[in-house]
């Protein structure tokens, strides 16, 4: 291992959760925990606790909890962060690489569950489910004549034409089950390049042909409010948006006055910009019928939270065996 700019490392080592309550009450952390002699484990840190928690820690591991520069630096025996995600934007990456800390995260373990629940949202949407069994619930079916209620038009999938935006590995995994319902899948480009199985249109010329869009693109400086007023008035009335990615992916006033005016038929919302969301989020208030919520669970099913605890396990092992895998650079 590289000689580090930080003390060296004390015996025994410290290993520190920020936020273990993020994984679930459910799951097992032993396969964590048994990787090193010394753990302190909080379901939960404020951002003022975060420096004090880890001064004395060895490896770090967070979800949510951002590590900023100030913190990295003012912990002295740090020499590993191990993300319990795949998104990195909390970890100021630059200050952890200056002061020669490795930082790995998790890759593709909530694969699976991610597509399950976008395809949820997608058939949800398309379904009028939520309306439909408002209805029963209050009794309009049970007082109609008709076998069965059509108030809320219902859309097939096969035939209609899925926009991606963000075809790696989930957005690839998205699409070929979007095919499998007969849907047509194209994805906006990068740079002019993408998947050679799809079509890649620059986002401009994708958003006015797509009958539903789905975003799986990490939140960086570019993609910030990729969907705002401008895209959503490219894209057609009919048109549904999906976001199982990034809240601050999308303008949600933008997007609000879009599904009010009918400018958009409906969306479908995993993720916001703030989480958790503050009382007066505009999206938890709109009331819509069209809008769906759902809070941050794409990922959460059991299956892949315990495939995450295996990573963070494995990405343990490999760093003290001085071979850091799931590295990830700045």
């Amino acid at each position: 291992m590289q000689e580090s700019m930080h003390e060296p490392i004390q015996k025994p080592m410290q290993g520190v959760i920020l936020d273990a309550d993020s994984l679930g009450q459910d799951i097992d952390l032993l396969p964590i925990t048994s990787t090193l002699p010394e753990w302190q484990i909080y379901p939960y840190s404020e951002p003022h606790q975060v420096a004090e928690r880890i001064q004395a820690a060895t490896v770090v591991l967070t979800n949510k909890i951002p590590l900023t520069a100030a913190q990295i630096v003012g912990a002295p025996h740090l020499k590993f962060i191990n993300v319990m995600a795949t998104g990195t934007n909390n970890i100021d990456v630059q200050a952890a690489l200056q002061q020669q800390i490795i930082v790995s995260n998790a890759v593709a373990y909530a694969t699976p569950s991610v597509v399950q629940h976008t395809l949820t949202l997608m058939l949800t949407l398309a379904t009028q489910l939520p309306l439909y069994q408002r209805d029963v619930q209050l009794g309009l079916w049970q007082q109609g004549r008709a076998f069965c209620l059509l108030g809320h038009p219902i859309m097939e999938l096969s035939g209609k034409t899925l926009g991606i935006v963000g075809c790696g590995e989930l957005g690839s995994q998205v699409a070929k089950v979007a095919e499998a319902f007969g849907m047509q899948v194209k994805i906006a480009a990068r740079a002019g390049q993408g998947p050679k199985d799809y079509a890649a249109l620059p986002l401009a010329e994708l958003l006015p042909q797509v009958d539903i869009l789905s975003l799986h693109c990490p939140l960086t400086p570019d993609t910030a409010l990729l969907i705002d007023q401008q895209a959503l008035a490219l894209m057609k009335p009919s048109a549904l948006l999906v976001n199982t990615a990034r809240g601050g992916l999308v303008d949600s006033v933008a997007l609000l006055a879009a599904l009010r005016s009918g400018k958009l038929a409906g969306a479908a919302i995993d993720v916001l910009a703030t989480e958790p969301p503050t009382a007066d989020e505009p999206l938890l208030q709109a009331g819509l019928d069209n809008l769906i919520i759902t809070p941050h669970t794409a990922w959460a099913a059991l299956e892949a939270r315990q495939r995450l605890v295996q990573q963070m396990r494995a990405n343990i092992e490999a760093f003290l065996a001085d071979k850091p895998v799931r590295r990830v650079l700045a």
